[in-house]
């Protein structure tokens, strides 16, 4: 479990080009999921280019303190997979 803004940069610069679902609080009850592929990782932000099948925008960014807030929840398919 990643409990440092590193950690979990460095995480995600290891599945840089990877499918992944992206699942954000929206509100009291409401959730959205996105999906996409995960493209940069900056210092404070890593950019998603989202699937243009369900989305009405290209690209998203999150920061990694929605992390590790738990305010957005990272699932990578090949994870999925794996369990």
């Amino acid at each position: 479990m990643p409990v440092t803004i590193q950690t979990i940069k460095q995480k995600l610069d290891a599945h840089l080009g990877e499918e992944l679902t992206i699942v954000a609080q929206a509100g009291r009850k409401k959730v959205t999921r996105r999906r996409g592929i995960l493209k940069n990782t900056f210092p404070a932000v890593f950019v998603v280019a989202l699937d243009q099948d369900s989305n009405n925008f290209e690209h998203a960014s999150y920061s990694y303190t929605d992390v590790l807030t738990k305010n957005i929840l990272i699932e990578f398919d090949d994870e999925a997979a794996a369990e």
